[in-house]
C-alpha cells in the first residue's frame, strides 16, 4: 500500500473514531491503556479500508 493511500485511511478512521470517543479517558487512554480505545480505532480502520475499496469499485466500473 502506498503512502498516499495510507495517510487517507488513517485520516478517514481517526474521523471515524473520533465520533465514537465520549470521555477524555476514550481520547487520551489511560496509562495503562484502553481497551474500548483500541476496539473503536482497530474498527474504525476497518471501515476506512472498507470504504476506500467501495471507492476504488466505483471509481474502476
Amino acid at each position: 500500500m502506498d503512502e498516499g493511500r495510507k495517510r487517507v485511511i488513517g485520516i478517514m478512521a481517526a474521523i471515524l473514531a473520533s465520533l465514537h470517543m465520549q470521555t477524555a479517558d476514550d481520547l487520551f487512554g489511560t496509562p495503562q491503556g484502553s481497551p474500548r480505545t483500541d476496539k473503536l480505532i482497530a474498527a474504525s480502520i476497518q471501515w476506512a479500508e472498507q470504504i476506500m475499496k467501495k471507492i476504488d469499485d466505483v471509481l474502476s466500473g
